[in-house]
């Protein structure tokens, strides 16, 4: 049964750029807290680079509470998709990259396949400020995400 919490999450824009541009800063996932407001850092697991399977560590902060993630990459379908599972939420990250004119339309899901974690169902409410408002904070981060993307491909 989806909550409000678990409803899957979207943001999309419209970037002035060619999709192996976007593409290129997207997965260069060094550059990731550039665009996102939550994420501090995305640090592989494993030699070899951005591949299906790569594991990362990331950390985010909201506020003054940080907090690390593990996720693993499940897509990558270059200029074409790019998704991760975090296995400490249950969600699944995704970016969707399409030609679109001169430009490329990207689309930012959030969905959760089964159900939010019960790590995530219990620490939103106690260091989040809650479910709900973690997830409408999220949506809202995932449209600043790609406007931050969309400002610095078109500079």
């Amino acid at each position: 049964m989806s909550t409000a919490a678990d409803r899957e999450l979207r943001a999309e824009t419209i970037i002035d750029a060619a999709p192996a541009r976007v593409w290129a800063a997207l997965t260069d996932l060094r550059r990731m807290p550039e665009w996102s407001p939550e994420l501090l850092r995305m640090v592989p697991l494993k030699p070899g680079g951005l591949k299906v399977g790569q594991q990362y560590l990331g950390l985010n902060r909201r506020k003054v509470v940080i907090w690390p993630t593990r996720s693993v990459v499940a897509v990558l379908d270059p200029e074409h998709s790019l998704a991760w599972d975090t296995r400490s939420s249950g969600a699944r990250w995704i970016y969707e990259l399409s030609a679109d004119g001169t430009g490329t339309r990207v689309v930012h899901r959030r969905p959760v396949p089964t159900r939010l974690t019960l790590l995530s169902r219990v620490f939103a409410p106690l260091a989040l400020g809650g479910s709900e408002g973690h997830a409408d904070e999220l949506e809202q981060g995932m449209a600043q995400t790609l406007a931050r993307l969309k400002a610095a491909l078109e500079d």
